[in-house]
């Protein structure tokens, strides 16, 4: 996309501008102090109170030559050097203090490293948790130093904007970190196609200046609340700005954060809502049931970490592992109760046995000569090794020599990873996929579809 830049200088004179603080009086000097307050904004309050909580990330690529994929299907089909590097530009915002972040898929998709700059310059590497193509969302995490204390952003709502009201959006727009943009909220439920295939729905659009760089951002009321995660642009425009409201971020979050799916520990319940976290479901015998809890019981702490709704509780949970204890309080009708979950193991799935189960392809961890190859990491992905004719991977259009890389909303970086994922996969279920294809004449295309389970 190609950009025009233009400055425009702007001059005021004569125009008094009320602030709603009292003048000084005739003959008495101002203070510095006085003079700040005095043109003190909300918006230079809602900056001042989330600037620790925002991130700049930055992607590096590492391949073998310029490529785009033949298919069209990626909503970001960027072009890539190889094996120079390929580096882009996002942002994000931190959700646990144990270094969990969100930012866009898109941000992160493409990359194989991840640095995260703090407010005040520190710079860490980030691995992806998972992401959600769909809506366009991902976790990252980092690992804070020790006694670094990191910010949780203030979560708010979307289901009550209003048409008109302030949005404030803070990023890292091309490389220019935490810079502040200010709007309104232009209007709301916009559905945006990128392709015939993919249209994200129920954005909400803003006129506070959005750029490259600002993708995974917080769209923020002027209560300093995410309301939105800034996603895109409309390029023939000029501040046209979209954003994926908090509440489709509220509701995919447990899953992507599951941790009976990514620890394997079971705690044998689901938790939701949006102004409580209730439980709605219990698994027979598991430790939640056995604990005493009960749907409809509403938890309020977990360990000494306040519950305020159903996301809290799983970003509470994050980090958590088989035979830890976890003490949660539970609000049924007027009584708080205090119980004590022992987490249990969860085995886990063979990932090579349901890949070829499920979609008739055989994989299995990348060697480590052929990485070196094709200059990428070891954990990069799983190498196909064969595929059966006719089957839903042959339709797909998956060969043997493909490196898996995605499937679904998590990164697959070994047989666990991909275990996980399809476990509990249905009969003609359809799961996105992300795989690289390298020719024998240095060139990679990235294809992404949808691949659908064997019917039983």
């Amino acid at each position: 996309m190609m950009m025009r830049t233009r400055i425009v200088m702007l001059a005021v004179a004569g125009t008094v501008l009320s602030t709603g603080a009292a003048s000084p009086a005739r003959g008495v000097p101002e203070s510095p102090d006085d003079h700040r307050a005095a043109r003190r904004t909300p918006v230079v309050e809602v900056f001042e109170t989330t600037r620790e909580s925002i991130v700049n990330i930055s992607s590096t690529a590492r391949f073998i030559r310029s490529v785009r994929s033949p298919l069209g299907f990626g909503l970001f089909d960027e072009l890539f050097l190889f094996p120079t590097e390929s580096t882009s530009l996002g942002s994000g915002f931190v959700i646990h203090k144990g270094g969990y972040i969100v930012t866009n898929a898109h941000v992160v998709a493409r990359a194989t490293e991840h640095t995260v700059t703090l407010h005040n310059g520190d710079e860490y590497a980030a691995e992806l948790v998972a992401s959600d193509v769909e809506r366009d969302l991902a976790v990252i995490k980092i690992d804070p130093k020790p006694g670094q204390t990191l910010q949780p952003i203030t979560w708010g709502r979307s289901d009550d904007l209003m048409i008109g009201e302030t949005a404030i959006a803070i990023g890292n727009p091309v490389g220019l970190g935490h810079t502040v943009t200010t709007g309104i909220i232009s209007a709301l439920n916009r559905d945006v196609r990128f392709s015939d295939q993919v249209v994200y729905p129920d954005l909400i659009q803003t006129d506070a200046s959005i750029n490259p760089g600002n993708s995974g951002g917080p769209l923020l009321n002027i209560r300093g609340e995410l309301i939105g995660i800034n996603t895109a642009i409309r390029g023939d425009a000029q501040n046209i700005g979209f954003a994926i409201p908090v509440d489709q971020l509220r509701e995919v979050l447990p899953e992507m954060l599951d941790i009976e799916k990514r620890y394997r520990v079971e705690v044998g319940m689901r938790v939701g809502g949006a102004a409580v976290a209730c439980i709605t479901r219990l698994r027979e015998g598991s430790p939640a049931q056995k604990a005493g809890l009960k749907v409809g019981d509403v938890l309020v702490k977990v360990d000494d970490t306040p519950i305020h709704e159903a996301v809290d509780f799983h970003i509470a949970m994050l980090g958590r592992g088989p035979g830890d204890r976890i003490r949660l309080a539970a609000r049924r009708g007027e009584d708080t109760r205090t119980v004590t979950l022992g987490l249990r193991e969860i085995p886990r799935p063979d990932g090579a046995a349901l890949a070829y189960q499920l979609y008739g392809m055989k994989v299995e961890p990348l060697d480590g000569g052929i990485a070196r190859r094709l200059g990428i990491s070891q954990n990069s992905g799983l190498l196909v090794t064969s595929v059966d004719r006719h089957s839903p991977a042959d339709r797909s259009g998956v060969r043997p020599g493909d490196l898996l890389v995605q499937l679904g909303r998590l990164r697959v970086r070994d047989l666990d990873a991909a275990g996980l994922e399809l476990e509990g996969v249905k009969p003609d279920e359809a799961k996105y996929i992300r795989v690289l294809r390298f020719s024998r004449h240095g060139d990679v295309y990235a294809l992404e579809r949808y691949i659908y389970a064997r019917s039983r």
